[in-house]
């Protein structure tokens, strides 16, 4: 425990110098003769307990305790002026100045030492609880860390379980949700947003795990009735992850319903149109359009980027959210440089027959 003690007199200062040191064997104790010093002292390091004399020369002790309560750090810290018995303006002043005790002159050593025990008995107190606040606090977001860890977790094994139903790969997933957070944060979206969508976009197609096989793995056309089943996927998707207190769930329930409507309302499953359409959704429509056209499928070839570039931007304004695609487009080489990040490799082709 560090004690300041500031008083232009020099036998004041050492008398309560001394009786400080008595009170403990961890106290250490710093005198100033200067009441600008013991200032700037306190701004540096902030001690826990001050004992200042009013009467001083340059800076009275009104205006050292007025100097040290406007430091950062100071609101808890005792401080204790010493004044004569019949001052009662000058304590009153200092009251509402910050001080928190007084010791009259002539002093009694014995009450001065009792004074300043029961003072440092409330800071350590103090300290231990702002420790403890501290550890709890550390602790809530470890505890906090942990959950959001889990819950990142179970979102992408359920996509992984997912994509165990559905021709499209893991490097889709990853490049689409990779796409969403560009497109977010160029859009201005904060970091926890752009965060958020991340984690969130590969949740899209879950409802797919609700769609029969014979529909979902059809490799050519599906007719109209089939196109009618498909299109159940996103409210199939949203009951699987609607009524979640989880802020990502909850954005996940969304893209998932929303993800396949259209700008101007020929979507489905619910023909929004416009801004109607939540903003997460169609900013997971560009990109799971845009990955899906430039990416090989067992029943169809990949899109050049140009082609892919060309469709989207055509299609702005009536499929897609022109802003979105603006914002996409920005800059073409941080997208192909996420394309390449998540580029799946080649099959190998398959190894010529040994000669029988």
């Amino acid at each position: 425990m560090k004690i300041f003690v500031v008083d232009d007199n020099e036998t004041n200062l050492i008398l309560f110098t001394q009786l400080a040191q008595t009170l403990s064997n961890d106290i250490e104790v710093e005198d100033y003769l200067d009441p600008r010093a013991a200032l700037a002292a306190c701004a540096a390091a902030m001690p826990d307990l001050v004992l200042v004399d009013f009467m001083m020369p340059d800076m009275d002790g009104h205006q050292f305790i007025a100097g040290m309560r406007a430091l950062p750090g100071s609101k808890e810290v005792p401080i204790v002026m010493v004044t004569a018995a019949d001052e009662r303006q000058v304590r009153h002043k200092a009251l509402d100045l910050g001080a928190t005790d007084f010791i009259a002159k002539p002093v009694d050593p014995n009450e001065v030492k009792a004074r300043l025990r029961n003072l440092l008995a409330l800071r350590r107190s103090h300290l231990k609880l702002q420790d403890r606040n501290v550890w709890l606090g550390q602790e809530v977001r470890k505890a906090t860390q942990a959950l959001v860890d889990r819950e990142h977790e179970l979102i992408l094994r359920l996509a992984k379980a997912a994509e165990y139903r559905d021709p499209e790969t893991g490097g889709h997933i990853q490049r689409m949700a990779h796409y969403s957070q560009l497109i977010a944060a160029r859009l201005g979206l904060d970091e926890d947003h752009c965060e958020v969508i991340l984690q969130a976009a590969p949740m899209h197609d879950i409802g797919k795990m609700g769609i029969p096989d014979g529909i979902l793995l059809k490799p050519g056309r599906l007719d109209d009735d089939e196109m009618s089943v498909m299109k159940q996927h996103p409210e199939i998707g949203h009951s699987i992850l609607a009524g979640s207190n989880s802020r990502l769930i909850q954005a996940a329930a969304e893209i998932a319903l929303s993800h396949h409507e259209k700008w101007d309302g020929s979507g489905y499953p619910k023909q929004l149109t416009g801004e109607a359409i939540p903003l997460y959704g169609r900013i997971v429509a560009i990109a799971d359009v845009f990955d899906a056209l430039t990416s090989a499928r067992p029943y169809k070839k990949a899109w050049s980027i140009e082609q892919a570039v060309d469709y989207i931007s055509q299609n702005a304004g009536s499929h897609f959210d022109p802003a979105c695609v603006e914002a996409f487009f920005k800059d073409l080489q941080e997208v192909l440089a996420i394309r390449e990040r998540f580029l799946e490799p080649e099959a190998p082709e398959d190894p010529p027959l040994p000669d029988l």
